[in-house]
């Protein structure tokens, strides 16, 4: 065995600046959402059409066939929207929806009646049936019957079998209501036929869900070369825009961030861009739709211009902040920071200027986590599941910071942490890796949970000058995640600022497991 030396004591300077910047970022970052953009003001304050579904209360899905929406709650919403709006797309006949264009006579708008088609002939059948009768009764309010929506993306439906269910919608209504097809540009591209089958084409044009994902800076750009794409493509048609719009949170798509400032900017924009080539067109959507994010995850929720509750999500004209409710990130590091001193029960001031600067990061940090929580979390199972482990993070970075203080005292050396924590972390952080991996379209990045212990446990190896040999699954777990979290920044194209923050997590829970191991190596080789 080789002969035991005396561990030399690291530098404390860096974990102290680790400490202020930590800090400093939960100051800085806070105060930065809650600041005002400027932004371009819109055009109008009035928009020309937007989809329109009503399902905003808890439980309601288009999907549940028991639900049913009342002509009182369709009159109160198309009330209160024919105050923006000129015109509202439907996208069924189903759970009520059948009286929206009897009911847009009332307030002067338009409709761009949907039919919504599956792969059920049966339902097919009978959503055309109420789909004709709803038209020949209504023809005066409809500006288009759009017969399906995005069913060639699905593959529900081939593309011989939706001309079929055009033709005969077609030859059903009157001449004057124009009948045509909506889905994703590039399918249209890829079935140029459909548009044979159809009045004028209905294009979806989504910068944050392309394949290639278009920042907010670039995305109205995008939109006009896609539109001149589409008209060069097929000369004669006309082309409208069916769907654009921006989520307004949720996870980000490479450059393409979800936030309140970026729909706010992109509606801004592209009401600016379309006024100038007056461009028929539809935004995506009136309200936030809570059962997309079953789909979609918690960017399918928030596309609404207005929330929930029917209230403006922002201005059309001046300034936009992202979080209006910001200092509460504060309170949340200052609630950090009181806990973290009285548990720590510090004997110095170098010891209490710690635990306060760390107490504070991590409050902090958990108020970003509990942020991303309101709008992802959609049951009290996954309410529940989110507090323990937000619980389970701060216990974690508490226990980490009561043995790192004291070493930066000067006392004693930074006690290790139990193996069953480190382990569950590690296994923890793997186990989001792969689901970040394989299925992470849809998937948040829950950065502000797991900067707690990935920060303390890097923090505290860099003051442990011995720390004991790792276990074979601790270090099987290290290797495993530097190589998850590049490939999650691999599949961002290196674009995502995110996705290299998480990578930074990963490392830092992993490097000072690897550390220990070749430290223990070198000691006593028989320890590989």
């Amino acid at each position: 065995m080789a002969e035991a030396s005396v561990p030399r004591l690291r530098p404390h300077w860096p974990v102290w600046a680790a400490l202020v910047l930590a800090a400093l970022a939960g100051v800085i970052g806070w105060w930065w959402m809650g600041r005002p953009v400027a932004l371009p003001d819109a055009p109008s304050s009035r928009i020309a059409c937007v989809s329109y579904a009503p399902y905003r209360r808890p439980g309601e899905t288009p999907y549940d066939p028991t639900t049913f929406i009342s002509p009182e709650r369709i009159d109160a919403d198309l009330r209160a929207l024919s105050q923006r709006f000129d015109c509202v797309r439907t996208y069924s006949q189903g759970q009520g929806l059948a009286a929206v264009p009897s009911i847009a006579r009332r307030y002067g708008m338009q409709v761009l009646m949907g039919i919504w088609l599956g792969r059920d002939p049966a339902a097919n059948a009978q959503e055309i049936a109420r789909g004709i009768s709803t038209a020949n009764a209504n023809a005066d309010v409809l500006r288009g019957v759009i017969v399906g929506n995005e069913v060639l993306l699905r593959g529900e439906l081939a593309p011989q079998t939706l001309t079929g269910y055009l033709r005969q919608v077609r030859a059903a209504i009157p001449a004057s209501v124009p009948v045509t097809y909506a889905d994703v540009w590039e399918f249209w591209l890829r079935y140029p036929q459909m548009a044979q089958a159809v009045d004028y084409l209905t294009i979806h044009i989504l910068p944050y869900w392309e394949d290639e994902p278009v920042p907010p800076e670039h995305a109205v750009r995008h939109v006009a070369q896609v539109y001149a794409q589409m008209q060069r493509a097929f000369p004669g048609k006309r082309v409208m825009i069916g769907e654009t719009g921006w989520p307004s949170a949720g996870r980000p798509r490479r450059a393409a961030r979800a936030t309140l400032v970026n729909e706010a900017r992109y509606l801004r924009e592209f009401l600016g861009y379309a006024a100038k080539v007056h461009m028929p067109y539809n935004v995506i959507e009136a309200f936030d739709q809570p059962w997309k994010r079953t789909q979609e995850g918690t960017v399918g929720g928030y596309w609404g211009i207005f929330d929930v509750d029917a209230r403006p999500k922002f201005p059309m004209t001046g300034p936009v902040v992202e979080e209006p409710r910001w200092w509460w990130g504060w309170i949340a590091g200052a609630l950090g920071a009181v806990l973290f001193g009285f548990a720590g029960a510090p004997r110095d001031k170098r010891a209490a200027s710690g635990l306060l600067l760390a107490g504070f990061a991590s409050g902090a940090a958990l108020a970003w986590q509990g942020r991303q929580m309101i709008y992802a979390c959609r049951d009290l199972f996954e309410w529940g599941v989110s507090i323990a482990a937000c619980m389970a993070a701060l216990a974690t970075a508490l226990w980490l910071a009561r043995g790192l203080v004291p070493s930066l005292a000067g006392r004693e050396v930074v006690p290790s942490a139990p193996g069953w924590l480190s382990l569950g972390w590690l296994f923890a952080m793997a186990w989001y890796d792969l689901l970040l991996v394989v299925d992470g379209r849809y998937r948040d990045f829950p950065l502000g949970l797991f900067v707690l212990p990935c920060a303390g446990w890097a923090l505290a190896a860099w003051l442990d000058p011995r720390p004991p040999r790792p276990p074979l699954e601790h270090r099987l777990l290290a290797v495993l995640l530097p190589a998850l979290g590049t490939l999650v920044v691999v599949q961002e194209a290196g674009l995502n600022l995110t996705a290299w923050l998480w990578l930074g997590l990963n490392l830092a829970l992993a490097v000072p497991v690897l550390a220990a191991w070749w430290q223990a190596v070198r000691l006593d080789p028989q320890q590989a």
